[in-house]
């Protein structure tokens, strides 16, 4: 049986998800299932999965399609469905290194303990540049939040989770019309019990696509502002720093005030700061509403 999932959410990317495939077929490790979970196509990405299912792989493939609703819902399904003891997304625009699934399950076996959730790996573009920042030396575990607040790294990094665990947090709200929750809220919340296992190697190369949601944030503030404000919620209620809890007040006054939330204040699980920070998420929103319509 397969220890690993491999999971890609894939919207019209028919034209980038080949090198995705293509990395995995190359993998030095076969032991891993790759999960496609089509969020509402309408390019011909199944005809290419149909095809690609047919041949001799080494790994096995499963498609699943749904009806288009954004990133976080397909993780949402991709979670109902992986089965195997840990998973990890990699986005259809971007690609895993050969030694990737060796690295990530030899790491796995050589490090984990009952109170560690997963891996946290390294990010690079296409020519090998690591986003951010490499992972703090000497440090082999650390928490999610810990890892950027402690520690300040910086930029994105690939999380491999155990699947038991990232299962054991609630799944991200999905909002009818809306179509992003930052997938961070999950993360945060396993933080709170689990830490995890530093790897200072890449296992994943990433291309940010112009239409992709890092490129498109301002957009989504406008097109997604419940889920936005769901995720505020947490980190106000959880962040490890007083600065953090802070600037998500801010962010989650901006975010209802988009939304025109009447229960701005009834939701806030900071509500003395939520009333303090008015004036400045009130000035937030109208800032961004002056750029944004530029």
């Amino acid at each position: 049986m397969a220890r690993i999932t491999v999971f890609t959410p894939a919207y019209n990317r028919a034209h980038t998800i080949g090198r995705t495939y293509e990395s995995l077929l190359a993998q030095t490790n076969k032991d891993f299932i790759w999960m496609i979970i089509d969020d509402g196509s309408t390019d011909n990405t199944k005809e290419l999965i149909d095809e690609w299912k047919k041949r001799e792989n080494g790994f096995l493939i499963e498609y699943y399609y749904k009806e288009n609703g954004g990133m976080h819902t397909a993780h949402n399904l991709a979670y109902e469905k992986i089965t195997t003891e840990l998973n990890v997304c990699i986005d259809s625009d971007d690609a895993m290194p050969n030694y990737a699934i060796q690295i990530i399950l030899d790491t796995w076996d050589k490090n984990t303990r009952e109170d560690v959730a997963g891996i946290i790996a390294l990010d690079s573009d296409f020519s090998g540049k690591v986003i951010g920042s490499n992972m703090p030396k000497g440090v082999d575990y650390a928490t999610t939040s810990n890892l950027y607040a402690k520690y300040k790294a910086t930029g994105d990094k690939k999380f491999i989770y155990r699947t038991d665990i990232i299962k054991s947090v609630p799944p991200y709200p999905e909002y009818k019309g809306e179509k992003l929750v930052p997938l961070g809220v999950k993360y945060q919340l396993v933080s709170l019990k689990y830490t995890m296992i530093l790897l200072d190697r890449i296992v994943c190369l990433v291309d940010y696509q112009e239409n992709g949601s890092s490129n498109t944030i301002k957009k989504q503030y406008f097109e997604s502002p419940r889920g936005f404000a769901a995720s505020k919620i947490i980190e106000m209620k959880y962040n490890i720093t007083f600065f953090g809890r802070v600037k998500a007040t801010v962010h989650y006054i901006m975010d209802c005030l988009i939304a025109k939330d009447k229960d701005l204040l009834k939701n806030s699980p900071k509500k003395i700061l939520t009333v303090l920070l008015f004036p400045v998420g009130y000035i937030l929103k109208k800032h961004m509403e002056k750029t944004y319509n530029k």
